[in-house]
């Protein structure tokens, strides 16, 4: 079995780079990191097979597609023994206006993103569509205000 790849400097410099814009050619990465393209693709290849790349995902502008309201819910389920995490995972996330789905550890079970095109169509998915799912128990929302996007640290 070998050793999992440890990225070195250019492969951070090159994962910086494609973080901040992933459309951009190999020759042009080369270009401003001092490689020869070849060299570029090797190495993105390389971090791919070695599984740092998890996907490439395209951002789209939510309020561009008229999706102006992004609200966070924190939800802790009720009935233990009558849902599985499973069902409820699979349940939450065929919900379209669900954008991220995460169990976490605290007060809640897991953290919701759910876009909607107003509060009112917010309102519409939380009634008719989440808190109707089995084993939902509490629900807090919390309404995104702003966004800062910072890159996280390599």
């Amino acid at each position: 079995m070998s050793a999992p790849l440890l990225p070195d400097e250019t492969d951070l410099a090159i994962l910086r780079a494609l973080q901040a814009d992933a459309t951009r050619s190999t020759p042009a990465l080369g270009r401003e990191l001092g490689l020869s393209q070849p060299a570029v693709w090797r190495r993105i290849r390389r971090l791919d097979e070695a599984g740092i790349l998890a996907g490439r995902k395209l951002d789209l502008d939510l309020e561009a597609l008229g999706f102006g309201v992004t609200v966070f819910l924190g939800v802790k389920l009720g009935a233990r023994g009558r849902v599985s995490l499973d069902d409820f995972e699979r349940a939450i996330t065929a919900i379209p206006e669900v954008q991220t789905v995460e169990h976490v550890l605290g007060l809640y079970d897991y953290r919701l993103r759910v876009v909607a095109r107003d509060l009112a169509d917010f309102e519409r998915v939380l009634r008719r569509r989440v808190l109707t799912l089995p084993g939902v128990g509490n629900v807090e929302a919390n309404v995104l205000l702003s966004e800062e996007r910072l890159a996280g640290p390599l």
